[in-house]
């Protein structure tokens, strides 16, 4: 065992599930941000537990061959890009391994078709969305940006490598600028989260990548904006530029956005395309932010659930409907359920601009909702349908909600995940009552992150 403020070399064999490297000497495991597989570095101890601590890097002594100089000045401060240091086709190949090793592990099945992770051609500049925290520093300046990894101090700055700039433009830079000079021209102050005064918390920026539409939504402690007129006819100058509004958020907790929307200017939302399906995108509606990697995963979704026209489909955890109307295009008929009601509109709305007839949203827990309706019409043709997709948040789906899926007996479950772990939980859950894995891809939606997406294909065995 060490101890705190020991130095020592070693030599990175693994990375952590944050991106962080792994190193070992004399079987103790130490944990080490900035490194990359293969780099031999000297490291500091910085905390000390029986059998694990953790490092900082001191030195590096001999760089990886996949270690590359990251392009951001800021990649090893901003808690944004973990492992930006890593090759692109390192980082693919971790995290291609990072899934299917979760599954092995944690999902216990060892025989299923591992299909190439989907890479990105560009893993900068992707990113539609981007949500900027305002606060003061040292010396009063009013200061945006990204967060330290870990922390709530804030790392200075507008231009992010990974956010889309259309036409070659910084957006997101002329944005910030633009409000923060407002700001200290009129006197508002950026929230502060120990006191919980000041006004401005965060500002949303949402760009259409194939529309080139921008929206602003700046999350306000309160309900009023001081000479809002002005910032809204500054911020209409810049082009594209069109939604422009207020979240209302006075609560004192780490949520970003607020449930109140209070329109500035234009209609409320932005539009946007993955493949040809047309999109309607509020402030507060779920959409995937990397919309070219987005349109690669659903078509594999859309390949996996292998849909000839005539099949029922449940889509649960459907958002404003993106993965629903790539399936309403292939199926007879599709559902989709969602927690959100103002998700649930927009993707009424979404089927309705598509020209989409046969996709109909529930709103709901789908751990309560398709459960319910299964309960109340178990002979209905939807209960028992030939394809369920399932794309959850982090934490994976409830067990009640599998049982149900298990007793609805489709023939295919298509299972999108954002979590390799939790992904893998309800794999084995799965493959323990009736279900075959058959194939899984994972795919790159977050260059120079950990993240990772995957979807898998499920297959009801004969018994």
């Amino acid at each position: 065992m060490f101890n705190k403020n020991d130095e020592l070399e070693l030599t990175i064999s693994d990375l952590g599930i944050t991106g962080e490297g792994i190193g070992r000497v004399d079987g103790y495991v130490l944990f080490v941000k900035d490194t990359v597989i293969g780099d031999r570095v000297r490291v500091k101890v910085m905390k000390a537990k029986k059998n694990y601590g953790y490092a900082r890097l001191v030195e590096l002594l001999e760089p990886s061959p996949n270690r590359v100089e990251a392009p951001c000045p800021v990649a090893r401060s901003c808690g944004g890009c973990q492992i930006q240091s890593m090759s692109y086709e390192e980082q693919l190949r971790f995290k291609a391994d990072k899934v299917f090793n979760n599954i092995r592990r944690i999902g216990g099945i060892e025989e299923f078709e591992r299909e190439p992770i989907i890479g990105m051609e560009e893993p900068f500049h992707y990113r539609n969305k981007a949500q900027f925290p305002v606060g003061l520093d040292r010396d009063g300046n009013i200061v945006s940006g990204f967060y330290a990894g870990r922390t709530h101090s804030i790392i200075d700055m507008d231009h992010c490598m990974l956010g889309i700039c259309p036409e070659g433009r910084d957006v997101n830079g002329e944005i910030m600028k633009l409000i923060k000079v407002f700001m200290k021209e009129m006197g508002i102050k950026p929230y502060d989260e120990k006191t919980g005064k000041g006004l401005v918390r965060h500002v949303l920026i949402r760009i259409g990548k194939t529309t080139g539409q921008l929206m602003v939504c700046i999350v306000i402690n309160g309900r009023k904006m001081p000479h809002a007129n002005i910032l809204v006819d500054a911020l209409r100058e810049i082009p594209g530029m069109t939604d422009i509004s207020l979240s209302v958020n006075t609560q004192r907790n780490n949520v970003i956005m607020g449930n109140e929307i209070i329109n500035l200017y234009g209609p409320g939302y932005i539009e946007d395309y993955i493949g040809e399906v047309k999109f309607r995108i509020s402030p507060l509606s779920f959409f995937q932010v990397n919309p070219e990697q987005t349109e690669k995963l659903y078509n594999k979704a859309l390949e996996y659930a292998e849909l000839t026209g005539n099949e029922t489909v449940w889509d649960l955890y459907c958002g404003i409907g993106s993965i629903s109307l790539f399936l309403a295009q292939k199926a007879k008929k599709v559902l989709g359920v969602e927690i959100v009601p103002e998700a649930i509109e927009d993707a009424k709305v979404n089927a309705e601009i598509n020209g989409i007839e046969n996709a109909e949203f529930l709103v709901g827990a789908a751990e309560d909702v398709v459960p319910t309706y299964f309960e109340n019409h178990p002979d209905a043709p939807e209960c028992q349908p030939d394809v369920i997709v399932v794309d959850p948040p982090r934490k994976g789906c409830d067990e009640k909600l599998l049982k149900t899926m298990v007793l609805m007996k489709p023939e295919r479950i298509v299972y999108v995940s954002c979590d390799s772990a939790s992904l893998a939980r309800d794999l084995k859950w799965l493959t323990g009552n009736g279900y075959h894995l058959k194939k899984v891809t994972p795919c790159d939606q977050f260059g120079q992150t950990v993240h990772v997406e995957t979807v898998c294909l499920l297959y009801k065995e004969n018994i």
